[in-house]
């Protein structure tokens, strides 16, 4: 008995109204993370883009439980990404520690606004790669995923916005942070997606104590909390990698010495 080969839907060329209306409160909270940053008010910037990662994570969960995906929504939740995660962080990291740097010469000021369109260009390329990948495990990203990379980026110069003089130490920290965010977001190394982590199935006691601890974290100290976590999350990638070549059995060598 023979059997047809499985056929995947074509994405509808459609234009839904609900997760796109998502996907502009996104972007929406990209651009006005922007204009918050050239105001000088560093910590609406960060609540903003943190807003983003909101509104950015539920567009897609909404188009999926009421069946209104579609290409376009695709194609603008990327450019919306983009924005939102790519260009906003950079530029937000660029108003709060450019000017200052160049107080300590040209050079470290160049340095500074290469760190962020460095991070800036690293954003597209993570999306530009995501978006072609049609084959990969479901459980990992290859890759930080650019809202991990913009919440780094955010929850740090929102944390340091109360430095009055951070000096050029402080300065560089920051570029140093908002450059590592990029590169990370195009290296190799593989981040747990969740997307396997079941809401409805049976979980341990620990994780359920630990959740809302998190939560209550985040609710007394919101920059400082959201930058362990972001920053925990981009160091497991590297950190799980560096574990595994430990771990990983040497070859014995041959016995005539030629390997």
């Amino acid at each position: 008995m023979s059997t047809e080969p499985t056929v995947s839907r074509p994405r509808s060329r459609s234009v839904y109204l609900l997760p796109n209306l998502l996907t502009t409160g996104a972007l929406f909270s990209g651009f006005y993370a922007i204009v918050a940053a050239i105001d000088g008010n560093f910590e609406r910037a960060g609540i903003a883009i943190f807003m983003a990662m909101l509104l950015d994570g539920l567009d897609g969960r909404v188009a999926r439980l009421t069946s209104t995906e579609s290409a376009f929504g695709k194609e603008y939740d990327s450019l919306s990404d983009m924005v939102s995660f790519g260009v906003a962080p950079a530029l937000v990291t660029y108003q709060w520690g450019v000017e200052r740097i160049y107080e300590y010469g040209r050079v470290w000021g160049r340095i500074g606004w290469l760190a962020a369109f460095f991070y800036c260009v690293c954003a597209a390329l993570r999306l530009a790669r995501f978006n072609i990948r049609t084959s990969q495990d479901k459980r990992y990203f290859e890759g930080l995923p650019s809202p991990s990379a913009a919440g780094i980026v955010a929850a740090f110069i929102w944390s340091s916005s109360e430095w009055h003089e951070p000096g050029l130490a402080g300065l560089l920290i920051a570029f140093t942070v908002t450059a590592c965010a990029g590169a990370l977001m195009v290296s190799s190394f593989s981040f747990n997606s969740f997307k396997q982590f079941n809401l409805e199935g049976p979980v341990k006691f620990a994780t359920f104590i630990a959740v809302p601890l998190v939560f209550v974290a985040i609710a007394l100290y919101p920059p400082t909390s959201l930058l362990v976590v972001f920053g925990g999350y981009a160091l497991s990638g590297p950190l799980v990698w560096a574990w595994r070549r430990l771990r990983r059995p040497q070859r014995p060598a041959s016995a005539d010495g030629n390997g």
